[in-house]
């Protein structure tokens, strides 16, 4: 399994894939999209198994690439799959736009220095759990563990910087 987008083109767990199989197997896809976003990618994916002997099976799609009729419509669904990708890119892109043209910003909203600093101390009185402090103060989990990883390590910035004078 490969936890990294199908768009990036260094993907560790497909390059130890494409050392591990042996002629003669078949390699098993959840979907044509998620071995390749773009056609050409996706094709020399594909070209590379089939030069090694392998076929490629994808179960959302139904198709067999060691047939010749499977390598037609993988190429359609290829073609297809990279149009859709174009096309959210596309449409994310202008409402984006038009999000900022109406003085909207994207992200998350910041947390004060406040609200944080309240969350931070009824984490060290170790009176409230996680899950307490952030519905008390309006925050997610990740942003609390975010501030108290960010602390810690300022802290161990200072301590290992900090000179002592020794009488």
């Amino acid at each position: 399994m490969e936890k990294i987008t199908g768009t990036k083109a260094d993907r560790p767990q497909l390059d130890r894939l494409k050392e591990e199989v042996r002629e003669g197997g078949t390699l098993y896809i959840e979907s044509l999209s998620r071995l390749g976003r773009s056609t050409k990618d996706l094709l020399a994916i594909i070209d590379h198994f089939q030069s090694a002997g392998v076929a490629v099976v994808s179960a959302k799609e139904n198709i067999d690439t060691s047939t010749p009729t499977g390598k037609l419509i993988t190429t359609v669904m290829c073609a297809l799959a990279e149009f859709e990708r174009d096309l959210t890119v596309e449409r994310t892109t202008e409402g984006l736009k038009a999000a900022r043209a109406r003085g909207r910003s994207g992200g998350r909203p910041k947390t004060d220095a406040k609200t944080m600093g309240v969350a931070l101390s009824l984490y060290d009185s170790k009176e409230h759990s996680v899950t307490e402090i952030c519905m008390r103060c309006g925050i997610s989990q990740g942003t609390l563990y975010k501030a108290i990883n960010e602390r810690k390590a300022e802290v161990e910035a200072f301590a290992t910087s900090a000179t002592f004078a020794r009488p």
